[in-house]
C-alpha cells in the first residue's frame, strides 16, 4: 500500500487550470487522492494510543487485517481505501485525536471504526476473518457493503461493540446473524449506461461535516429515475465532461428534498468522489449539481498536489452565491464550481437554461476579475484565475433572449446591493449625505433575514411556468420562503405596484435590506436616478436614514441626494 510520488501531466494541468479536465487528468488526481488518504489514516494510526481502544481491539489489530486483505485481493481494499467518508472519517477522527473536534461520541468509537473498513475489506476480498467493531445507537455499519439495525434489547442505544466475522467462503455474521438478513440494508445502486454511482444512505462518515446516523431510504426509484435523466443531459452537454465525471464521481449522499429551485448540495476536500445533495426537482437540476461538486471535487484534488494560495482566511470576499461573507479559499473554489456550473448551462436552450447562463456567466465573471486583484494567490493560482478569465470572456458576449438577460440582469443587481446592505457598515463618523459618497464600509458580517436568493427563485419559477406566480399573494411565503407580494409585483412587471409598496414598508420603519434593494431595482426599472444609486451603496443609505430626522422621509428622495 505504498505511496509513490505523483506527477501531474503539463497537458492535464491546462486542463485543470481552465476548468476541465478529461479522464486522464482525472486519472491523475484520482492517484494523488489516494497517496493522500492513505497518509492520513496512517496519521490516525499513529496518533491513536497503541493499547486497547476501549472495549475494542488495539487499532494496530485493524490495520494488520486490512493488511492481510490487501494481500489476498488489493483492488478489493484499495476499493475501501478510496470510499469518500473514509477520507472524512481520518480527518475527522484525527481532528478529535488532536483536540480540535468535538461530538458526542466516545473516542474510541471513532479509532475503532478503523476495524470495521479492516472487516468490509476483508468481507470484499474472502479471507476469514474475525473482529470487533462499533455499534452506534443499535447500527452496525460495515463502510460500502451494508449496515445491520440490530433489535433494541441487542443494540440498546448509545455505544457499544459487535463482532464480524467470515469464514472465507461467503458466509458473514454480524453479532451472530447471517448477513445479508432481517434489519440488513445493503447500499444502494444508481445506473446508467457509462456510469454507476452509489447511493450512500449508511455511512455513518457520509455527511462529509460530522458522523450521522444512518438514514435507509424508503425507495430509492426516485433518484434511480432521476439520475438516469440526469446521465442523458450530461451525455448530450458534453461527452468527454460526462466521461471524466463518471471517473471521477463514485458517491451521492442523499438527503430530502429542498424548496423548488433551492436544492441543497455539498462535497469535502476530504472526500473526494463523494456529492451530497438534496432530491433533485428534475433531472437536469440533477446534472448541473453533480457538475457543481464535481468541479469542487477536482479542485480540491488539485490543491493536495498544489498550492494555489496562501491566504489564512481572515480577509472575506463578497461571493456571488453566497449569503455570507467568504475568505479567498472559498471564493476561489466558488469560482471554480460556477465556471462548470456556467458551461453546462450554455449549452442548454431553454429559457430556464439561458437564464441561468446569463446569470452565472456574470457572477462568476465578477468574482474572477474580485480574485485577479487579490494578493493571496500565488503564481499557479494567477494561472488559473487567468485562464478560467480567459475561457469565460467570450460567453459574456453571446446573445441571450431580452427578456430572459433583464431577469438575470435583475437577480445580479438584487443579490450584489442586498449583500452591501447586510455586511458593508459605512465609517459612523462619515454618516452624513456628502461624507456618505466617499470612503470604504467596514465589511462586518450581518445575518440575511432570508435567502439572498429569494426574487432570483421567484424569476426562476415565472420562466419555467409563465402562470406558476398567479395567485400567489394569499400564501406566498409558504411557496417561495421569504417572499413577499411587493417581490412578485417586481419580478412581473408591476413596476408602480412593487414601487409603492416598497417605499411604504420603508416609510412605517420596516426597511430591511430586502426592502432597500426592492425599493432601489423597481426605481432603476423607471429610470429614477435614485435607483442606480440606491444599488451602488445601499448600505450608505441604511445608514443615512437611521439619522434623527431622517425617519419617516421619502427614501427615493434620499437615494437622489446620494447620486
Amino acid at each position: 500500500m505504498g505511496s509513490p510520488s505523483h506527477l501531474l501531466a503539463s497537458d492535464s494541468l491546462a486542463a485543470l487550470l481552465g476548468g476541465g479536465g478529461g479522464s486522464t487528468a482525472v486519472e491523475e488526481l484520482r492517484a494523488g487522492e489516494r497517496s493522500w488518504r492513505l497518509l492520513v489514516v496512517r496519521a490516525v494510526l499513529d496518533a491513536a494510543p497503541a493499547e486497547r481502544a476501549g472495549p475494542l481491539p488495539p487499532p494496530g489489530d485493524g490495520w494488520r487485517l486490512l493488511t492481510r486483505a490487501w494481500t489476498a485481493d488489493a483492488r478489493a481494499a484499495e476499493r475501501v481505501l478510496a470510499y469518500p467518508a473514509v477520507g472524512v472519517w481520518a480527518a475527522h477522527t484525527l481532528r478529535r485525536l488532536r483536540g480540535s473536534a468535538t461530538d458526542e461520541a466516545p473516542l474510541w468509537v471513532h479509532t475503532g471504526h478503523l476495524h470495521a473498513l479492516a472487516a468490509s475489506a476483508a468481507v470484499l476480498a474472502g479471507i476469514p476473518f474475525r473482529t470487533d467493531v462499533p455499534v452506534r445507537d443499535g447500527w452496525v455499519v460495515l463502510p460500502l457493503v451494508g449496515a445491520l439495525r440490530l433489535p433494541e434489547e441487542g443494540g440498546g442505544r448509545g455505544w457499544g461493540v459487535a463482532e464480524v466475522a467470515g469464514d472465507g467462503a461467503g458466509r458473514v455474521t454480524v453479532a451472530g446473524r447471517d448477513v445479508p438478513g432481517p434489519g440488513w440494508h445493503t447500499p444502494t445502486a444508481l445506473r446508467a449506461d457509462g456510469c454507476a454511482l452509489l447511493l450512500d444512505d449508511l455511512d455513518p462518515y457520509r455527511a462529509l461535516r460530522g458522523p450521522a446516523a444512518p438514514e435507509p431510504l424508503g425507495s430509492a426509484d426516485d433518484w434511480r429515475e432521476l439520475f438516469a435523466g440526469a446521465w442523458r443531459v450530461l451525455r448530450e452537454t458534453g461527452a468527454e465532461e460526462a466521461d471524466a465525471l463518471a471517473r471521477g464521481l463514485s458517491v451521492v449522499v442523499p438527503r430530502p428534498r429542498a424548496e423548488r429551485f433551492r436544492p441543497h448540495s455539498a462535497s469535502s476536500g476530504d472526500a473526494f468522489g463523494a456529492a451530497l445533495a438534496s432530491l433533485p426537482d428534475d433531472a437536469e437540476q440533477f446534472a448541473s449539481t453533480l457538475v457543481h461538486e464535481f468541479q469542487h471535487n477536482k479542485l480540491s484534488a488539485l490543491m493536495h498536489l498544489f498550492t494555489l494560495h496562501d491566504d489564512p482566511g481572515t480577509r472575506l470576499h463578497y461571493a456571488p452565491w453566497r449569503d455570507d461573507p467568504r475568505p479567498l479559499g472559498g471564493l476561489l473554489q466558488g469560482v471554480y464550481a460556477f465556471h462548470g456550473v456556467t458551461g453546462f448551462w450554455r449549452r442548454r436552450a431553454h429559457p430556464l437554461g439561458r437564464f441561468e447562463f446569463a446569470l452565472w456567466r456574470a457572477q462568476t465573471a465578477y468574482a474572477l476579475r474580485a480574485l485577479a486583484g487579490d494578493g493571496g494567490l500565488t503564481g499557479l493560482g494567477r494561472r488559473l484565475v487567468a485562464e478560467l478569465t480567459e475561457r469565460l470572456t467570450p460567453w459574456l458576449a453571446e446573445p441571450v433572449d431580452a427578456r430572459v438577460q433583464a431577469a438575470a440582469d435583475l437577480a445580479v443587481r438584487d443579490h450584489r446591493a442586498t449583500w452591501r446592505a447586510y455586511h458593508l457598515r459605512p465609517d459612523p463618523g462619515t454618516v452624513h449625505a456628502e461624507s456618505l459618497k466617499h470612503g470604504t464600509p467596514a465589511l462586518v458580517p450581518g445575518r440575511p433575514t432570508r435567502g439572498l436568493d429569494t426574487r432570483a427563485v421567484l424569476l426562476r419559477r415565472l420562466l419555467a411556468d409563465p402562470e406558476g406566480l398567479t395567485g400567489l399573494d394569499d400564501d406566498l411565503g409558504a411557496v417561495v420562503e421569504g417572499a413577499r407580494p411587493e417581490d412578485v409585483a417586481l419580478v412581473t412587471g408591476r413596476t408602480a405596484e412593487a414601487l409603492e409598496a416598497f417605499r411604504d414598508r420603508i416609510v412605517r420603519g420596516d426597511g430591511d435590506p430586502e426592502s432597500w434593494t426592492g425599493l432601489a431595482l423597481a426605481a432603476h426599472a423607471t429610470g429614477d436616478p435614485a435607483g442606480e444609486a440606491l444599488l451602488a451603496a445601499p448600505e450608505r443609505a441604511l445608514a443615512l436614514y437611521t439619522r434623527p430626522g431622517n425617519q419617516g422621509s421619502d427614501p427615493l428622495e434620499l437615494g437622489r441626494r446620494l447620486g
